[in-house]
């Protein structure tokens, strides 16, 4: 199956990731306090997708502010070196993500975040085209995305304004992005991955201790 057929179950790869997250947090959570707990869970969730969507954020972090051309910004995000808005924006990030595993007062957010955040990557190739030599855009741009919406139903019916918010994080993300690069790259769809989850888990905590 090619790239653009198998973009529709990207989603459906989400559900796995929070599957795992979910079981993570349940076994931990019977023998260590929340810190520990959220810090193994958080380990799991970059071990899962092998860092690659924390590389994109932080290689973003590096190339979006800087005062240089399209394509030099392009050329620094293949650059394997991290400088210090990479650290900064990493950090903070990191600690965001842990507090909201900490606070959590229900599982589910674990499991709709990562499925909602694929979903997201779908929306965002088919708004913006792809920077230049970007096959990867290209082709999540001609993905199915009315099959792959089909997999986050549950998301928008039970979670309306955290699945809002978390999207509306990405596509600033992407627009200014695209503003910066001319066009979305696979660090920013990574990024966007990122940005969506963490915002999805922030907002799902506010609204759990608002008891809505």
């Amino acid at each position: 199956m090619d790239l653009e057929a198998a973009s529709a179950f990207f989603p459906l790869v989400g559900w796995a990731v929070g599957g795992v997250l979910f079981l993570i947090h349940w076994a931990l959570s019977w023998a260590f306090d929340p810190g520990i707990t959220a810090a193994m869970v958080l380990f799991g969730w970059l071990w899962v997708s092998g860092m690659l969507h924390l590389d994109g954020l932080l290689d973003l972090a590096d190339a979006l502010p800087a005062a240089v051309s399209p394509d030099r910004r392009l050329e620094i995000l293949r650059d394997v070196h991290l400088g210090s808005f990479a650290l900064g924006i990493g950090v903070v990030y990191l600690i965001l993500k842990w507090q909201a595993l900490v606070s959590l007062a229900a599982f589910w957010p674990l499991l709709f975040a990562p499925a909602w955040a694929r979903f997201t990557v779908l929306l965002l190739a088919r708004i913006y085209a792809p920077a230049k030599r970007s096959a990867l855009g290209a082709a999540l741009g001609r993905g199915r995305l009315g099959f792959g919406f089909v997999f986050v139903i549950p998301v928008v019916l039970i979670a309306p304004l955290a699945a809002l918010l978390a999207l509306g994080s990405a596509l600033l993300l992407a627009g200014y992005a695209r503003r910066r690069l001319g066009g979305l790259t696979g660090d920013v769809y990574g990024a966007a991955i990122e940005v969506s989850e963490l915002v999805f888990l922030l907002v799902a905590d506010a609204l759990m201790k608002l008891g809505r």
